[in-house]
């Protein structure tokens, strides 16, 4: 198993790896403007949404890499204390995507108040790859509390061979928010959304969507 680790970069116009101009990342788009783009779906593309989205921008069938994710763990960085962790067999849930297109691209999470005040939190998953090479594996995650951008987070997985399996832990510095925001995050639960747009060669291959209560005792 490869192993790797990666912090979050902080996204913006400038930076190159946007792979777009400033004019172009600063221009709105909507979700249903991308729905019907006759063009492979990029970077740029979804840094221009101003909302999360409602629906999945990509079926389940273009991820052509066949990239399963196996294991996930979130993991305050400070204590070292696991928050949440899952692990499961690569064809565990083969049966359920037959069943529900959504199935593994949906997931609601319950943390405790206290993850709001966090400062840093660790990431780890775990992948397979399928019999085709993954030349530049990337993610760009955002996450909204009622269409409000709350952060954006880059991440790159790099290069993964074929049939292999690997795994990388991303630190992500949480965005400092005041009491009053706080507040609303806690009181209005799973009103706290994220979207997880997953590229090889800036290309869209996969869309994950998740969904946050902060309530738990």
């Amino acid at each position: 198993m490869a192993t790797k680790a990666a912090s979050s970069s902080k996204i913006n116009s400038e930076d190159p790896k946007t792979d777009g101009k400033s004019p172009t990342n600063d221009t709105p788009i909507t979700e249903e403007d991308l729905k019907q783009k006759e063009t492979p779906i990029n970077v740029s593309d979804v840094l221009r949404l101003k909302k999360s989205t409602k629906d999945y921008l990509i079926e389940t069938d273009d991820n052509v890499y066949k990239i399963d994710f196996i294991h996930f763990r979130i993991r305050d960085m400070k204590t070292n204390k696991v928050l949440f962790e899952v692990q499961r067999e690569p064809d565990d849930d083969e049966a359920m995507d037959e069943m529900d297109s959504s199935a593994g691209r949906f997931v609601q999470y319950r943390f405790p108040p206290s993850f709001l005040k966090l400062k840093q939190v660790g990431a780890l998953v775990g992948f397979k790859v399928g019999d085709r090479e993954v030349k530049s594996f990337r993610m760009i995650e955002r996450h909204f509390f009622r269409d409000q951008l709350i952060k954006s987070f880059d991440f790159d997985f790099g290069f993964c061979p074929p049939n292999s399996t690997n795994s990388i832990e991303h630190i992500y510095d949480m965005p400092t928010m005041d009491s009053k925001q706080i507040k609303e995050m806690i009181e209005h639960p799973y009103e706290t959304k994220s979207d997880s747009f997953y590229f090889v060669d800036n290309q869209l291959i996969m869309h994950k969507k998740a969904t946050y209560a902060f309530d738990l005792d």
